[in-house]
């Protein structure tokens, strides 16, 4: 079995960070060749175009050889040959509850798996971040903040992405973890978190202060870490 690699992003990359282009550029050098096969899978944002488009811009021609999943139409009728035969899964973001809910109709979940093991890079952004975690903070069911108990768990306890991009997410996450949530590991937008077989290897940021952090519940409350990303440009 390879080595099982996550990088979990909170924000940034092509579609919030447009013009810069560290976090996708550090996803890419985890691959394991120079040019590699990048596979978007766009299904939180029920497979939206303009995102698709998006991507294609960002990593097409010398940095990538580009392909995007749809399974809202789908046409790859092989899903387990042709995700083995990618280098990098990037999923991005939208309603985690509704990814899940399309991925376990189409098996992509046990495929997905099988690919980590074979040493495909997983990553995501946002929805794409809280989906391999067991659980997450989301705005899946509306415009308030809810808990999401049932995400795939290739990463054990919870995920909060956006935690200092979006008001609420910090003191959601607290709040439910004081309740007995997961606790877990939040990441601001810019930061992006790598995981090998589970484990937290490395934080890093595409911006100056970006962050991640561990929350968790102790004896004296709610605690959080932050982790000291390390900034991927000039400082």
């Amino acid at each position: 079995m390879a080595l099982q690699r996550i990088f979990a992003m909170g924000g940034g990359g092509f579609s919030m960070e447009p013009d810069n282009p560290l976090l996708d550029d550090c996803l890419i050098s985890l691959a394991r060749k120079k040019r590699p096969r990048v596979c978007f899978v766009p299904t939180a944002s029920g497979d939206a175009e303009a995102y698709a488009e998006q991507f294609e811009v960002a990593f097409a021609g010398e940095r990538a050889e580009t392909s995007v999943l749809r399974l809202f139409s789908r046409d790859q009728e092989d899903l387990r040959e042709f995700l083995l035969g990618q280098d990098v899964i990037y999923v991005g973001g939208g309603s985690t509850a509704n990814l899940l809910a399309v991925w376990r109709t189409h098996g992509l979940p046990e495929i997905l798996a099988e690919a980590a093991g074979s040493g495909v890079v997983l990553a995501g952004i946002s929805a794409g971040m809280n989906c391999w975690f067991e659980a997450s903070v989301t705005d899946s069911f509306g415009s308030s903040l809810a808990p999401l108990h049932d995400g795939l768990g290739f990463l054990g306890g919870s995920s909060c992405p956006h935690y200092d991009g979006e008001e609420r997410r910090a003191s959601t996450l607290r709040a439910l973890i004081a309740e007995g949530f997961p606790p877990g590991y939040a990441a601001d937008d810019g930061c992006g978190l790598l995981f090998e077989d589970g484990t937290l290897v490395d934080a890093v940021s595409s911006r100056p202060g970006a962050d991640g952090y561990r929350v968790e519940l102790t004896s004296e409350g709610v605690v959080e870490r932050p982790l000291g990303a390390t900034y991927l440009g000039r400082s």
